[in-house]
């Protein structure tokens, strides 16, 4: 690992670890990295999954994973860039599947189901698997929106699995490596179909933070760049979380995620002077109105967060 890391050619790279290997070692965040090694944050993957879908005592490990795993990267030179954070890799559920399936189906695979994870943090929202119901499948929408959100501001570098701008489902199997047809094939037809609304929502998250410096600090940040609306950090079953990323020019931004089955109506801080919170992303709302890059006006002093859903809110003048 360091001759790698000093090496003069290599020097140039970026090196990205997956920190975990056959000998059953797990080395997130201590990885022997040289200050040079960006690793896989599998416990960012681990965190987001449980919270976005309702587990009880999850609120403080989401604010450390959003603000860029500090208790795993701030060691020596290693900064927030050096966590690669993804909610989605090449083995394990895909985005689609992690909101539809509660277990792994794995019988194509030919090892009787013995394969594959059992530890997937998964919610089907109430149906396992292919469904009609149009509840269900807009629950589902929702939650693959709020995951896509915590990943795209979340400090760190963001890692995406292919397809999972269209939705693609391997049916629950998160084994897959072995299969040379459509359950990791790309289809681009789907792709195609989604282009309007589950696939838009995505690329725009994307733009939004590429066009803001927030979200892409190069150092840890700290208690100027950042305000916690919260004073319930110790409730275990409290599942909602608000807080706003401060910009040095006025353009803060809101955000909150609401993994309550139930409406949390919360107030809303006021602006920075001479601006004004313009609606962003509301994962609750249907396509195009769930995220409008250009803001929707008129957000009032409170804010009706709908179930398992999410909002961003940007001070614009």
């Amino acid at each position: 690992m360091q001759a790698i890391a000093k090496d003069s050619i290599l020097s140039r790279c970026k090196i990205i670890a997956e920190p975990w290997d056959c000998g059953g070692l797990y080395l997130v965040g201590s990885f022997p990295n040289w200050d040079r090694w960006a690793e896989w944050n599998g416990k960012y993957r681990d965190d987001i999954r449980k919270f976005i879908k309702g587990d009880c005592g999850m609120k403080g490990a989401l604010a450390t994973r959003v603000s860029g795993s500090a208790d795993l990267y701030k060691v020596n030179k290693r900064k927030p860039c050096h966590s690669v954070n993804f909610v989605i890799a090449h083995d394990g559920f895909t985005l689609y599947d992690l909101v539809s399936y509660n277990n792994k189906h794995n019988d194509a695979n030919g090892e009787g189901g013995n394969d594959g994870s059992n530890d997937n943090f998964s919610w089907n929202c109430g149906v396992e698997g292919e469904t009609t119901d149009t509840n269900v499948n807009g629950l589902r929408s929702r939650q693959m929106k709020n995951l896509h959100l915590a990943l795209m501001i979340s400090q760190g570098t963001p890692m995406m699995l292919m397809g999972d701008e269209y939705a693609h489902t391997r049916y629950g199997n998160n084994n897959s490596y072995g299969h040379d047809n459509s359950i990791n094939n790309f289809q681009w037809r789907q792709l195609d179909a989604k282009r309007g609304n589950h696939f838009r929502f995505f690329s725009e998250i994307i733009k939004f933070r590429k066009a803001r410096h927030t979200f892409k600090q190069e150092y840890f940040i700290g208690k100027s760049d950042v305000t916690w609306h919260e004073d319930n950090w110790g409730n275990d079953e409290s599942k909602f979380l608000a807080f706003t990323l401060h910009e040095k020019n006025g353009g803060d931004i809101y955000i909150a995620f609401n993994a309550h089955d139930f409406h949390v109506k919360v107030p809303i801080p006021s602006p920075p002077k001479r601006r004004s919170w313009f609606r962003v992303v509301d994962t609750n709302l249907e396509s195009p109105d769930d995220v409008v890059l250009g803001g929707v006006p008129g957000i009032k002093d409170t804010y009706n967060i709908a179930p398992f859903s999410s909002i961003l809110l940007e001070a614009k003048q």
